[in-house]
């Protein structure tokens, strides 16, 4: 009796059209099966055979479907999203967010995320330096990552990528073509603020988006004249007041452009006071908070104002703007803007928009703002220049206007490199090329050596006697030195930091208090006065020898006994801002 001898496929193929035709001889005889051409097989076992080949066939052919289904899907995915103009502008903030994401996690965190880490474990409607949706979000990404560096930067980074994405939008808005909206999204996220803000968590990532957002409603408006648009006005307002304040010199501007056109006639519609009334209604929560602290937030914004104003940190607020503060290959662009916005004709009908700017400006200038105040107005403009540019390249012959586009985006992509050599953090440490990065940032130096200096407290804490170690606490002068303690400070048993600084002072200086403390960033001369007795114990360094400036003047270490006053009288005069 012969074997089973009919190939996989010819049984795929068979059984798949019936062109098979199975015969029993007789009682407890094997199974015969004809093949195409007519001649018979036979098996003992071919039932069981049949079945396995057929099952691993069929399944060969079905993965091949499915992924040539995958593959057809996938092409029409991209397709679609780069033969589409808002397509293009989402692949834009997309990968955006991927390269944020994939060089946030060099270096450590910023001392600005130490003290918003610390924040995010007490969660409230507001907090001294700034109102609640910056700790609210990172504790979600707390809650979703941990303490992972990446995952706490991740808001800011997809914040910083949406802003991208709105000011393409804009563009396209004012009638921009392709080219209009993508210059437009690559010129508003090549600003040093946005690039710096956008590499590490930071509420001004937050303040710019919905500065933008603002504009993209207002220009929706001022092209529909559908008064509907001023209840996702003042929702992006009252948004946007939650996550920093400077928003309100933006409203004024907003208000002032309302008034100075003749959009004023919407004064008179009811949507204008329900959005209105839908911003105060976001806000209220917080004004509440404030009205319960005794409006604290204005007095640190004094505080911190005069500080900038004495260390002149607000000179030069003008030119700043050209070099620091936008690309300056993208001033052509801002500049174009508000002229086609102010000034020409075609430009007539969103003039409130150029005016937002105007007011807002002369508003920071008058305040003695910091230059980086203004930052987020910029990508408006930048949208209204681009698409004028667009509108006038194309008045030009074919050859001409062939190398303007050429030379637009070599400038642009050139800018955009070695903007993002000079401000995410991709140099290595200590490299020359890190010295560069960091004199031109600002902010590198300031995300190095904090575990360090934590290790360092834990050691001394160590060295303390067995029935002082009960008993310790940690003081820290700045609330980046706090939310270190706080972050890395469980690993070796430390106690949570009390500070004086903004928000701690309300968090009060534990119960029990305190007989022993160990002190970071507090000067001598304070200790002295306080204390009866305080002894230098150490000094806050990394094994980088980089200079952290935060701490640079305030390293010592020390550990101080017997506090000359009562806790309570002591921490009531301890309240400061910084």
């Amino acid at each position: 009796m012969k074997s089973f001898l009919i190939s996989s496929d010819e049984v795929y193929s068979q059984v798949l059209y019936n062109k098979m035709q199975f015969i029993k001889t007789g009682k407890g005889s094997p199974w015969c099966v004809r093949s195409g051409d007519g001649h018979a097989w036979y098996s003992r076992w071919f039932p069981l055979t049949l079945i396995a080949r057929t099952s691993l066939v069929a399944a060969e052919h079905e993965t091949q479907a499915f992924r040539q289904d995958n593959t057809s899907i996938s092409r029409r995915i991209w397709h679609a999203a780069v033969h589409n103009d808002v397509g293009v502008l989402v692949l834009i903030a997309f990968v955006s967010v991927l390269v944020r994401t994939l060089v946030n996690g060099r270096y450590g965190f910023h001392r600005d995320e130490l003290l918003t880490y610390t924040n995010a474990l007490h969660l409230d409607w507001g907090y001294v330096p700034y109102p609640p949706i910056t700790a609210f979000l990172a504790r979600v990404e707390l809650e979703l990552f941990g303490p992972s560096l990446r995952g706490f930067r991740l808001f800011g980074a997809v914040a910083q990528s949406l802003m991208m994405l709105l000011a393409g939008l804009s563009a396209r808005e004012l009638g921009g073509k392709r080219n209009a909206q993508v210059v437009t999204a690559l010129a508003a996220g090549i600003g040093g603020v946005s690039l710096v803000h956008g590499s590490f968590y930071s509420y001004t990532a937050f303040d710019q988006l919905f500065w933008i957002l603002v504009a993209y409603c207002v220009i929706r408006l001022l092209k529909s004249e559908d008064s509907r648009w001023w209840l996702a006005i003042g929702a992006s307002i009252g948004v946007g007041m939650m996550a920093k304040y400077s928003i309100a010199f933006f409203t004024l501007g907003v208000v002032s452009g309302l008034v100075m056109t003749p959009v004023r006639r919407y004064l008179k519609s009811s949507w204008f006071w329900c959005g209105v009334g839908v911003a105060l209604l976001i806000m209220l929560p917080n004004i509440i908070w404030q009205i319960q602290h005794h409006f604290v937030s204005l007095a640190y914004l004094r505080s911190i104002h005069a500080r900038d104003v004495a260390s002149g940190a607000t000179d030069y607020f003008l030119l700043n703007q050209f070099w620091k503060i936008t690309n300056f290959v993208t001033v052509p662009l801002w500049l174009a803007g508000l002229y086609y916005l102010l000034w020409r004709p075609e430009g007539k009908r969103y003039r409130m928009i150029g005016w937002m700017f105007a007011v807002t400006l002369v508003a920071f200038l008058a305040a003695k703002g910091r230059d980086y105040y203004l930052a987020p107005a910029y990508p408006m403009l930048i949208a209204a220049g681009a698409v004028w540019g667009e509108r006038w390249v194309s008045t030009l012959s074919s050859s001409i206007a062939a190398e303007v586009r050429r030379s637009t985006w070599i400038t642009v992509l050139t800018a955009l490199l070695c903007a993002s050599a000079v401000t995410l953090p991709i140099a290595p440490l200590n490299s020359v090329w890190w010295r560069v990065a960091n004199r031109v940032n600002g902010n590198f130096h300031m995300e190095v050596g904090w575990p360090d200096v934590v290790e360092t407290v834990a050691k001394i804490r160590d060295s303390l006697p067995a029935e002082e170690r009960a008993h310790v606490g940690i003081l820290a002068g700045d609330e980046g030195e706090a939310g270190a303690i706080n972050l890395y400070g469980p690993t070796y048993g430390l106690p949570t930091a009390i500070s004086g600084m903004n928000s701690n002072w309300y968090r009060g200086y534990g119960d029990p208090p305190p007989q022993t403390v160990i002190t970071l960033g507090e000067h001598r001369d304070f200790l002295e006065q306080n204390f009866e007795s305080c002894v230098l114990a150490g000094r806050a360094t990394n094994h980088y020898g980089i200079v952290n400036n935060a701490l640079a003047g305030w390293d010592e270490i020390f550990v101080c006994r017997h506090l000359r006053r009562p806790w309570p009288e002591f921490w009531k005069h301890f309240q400061y801002y910084g």
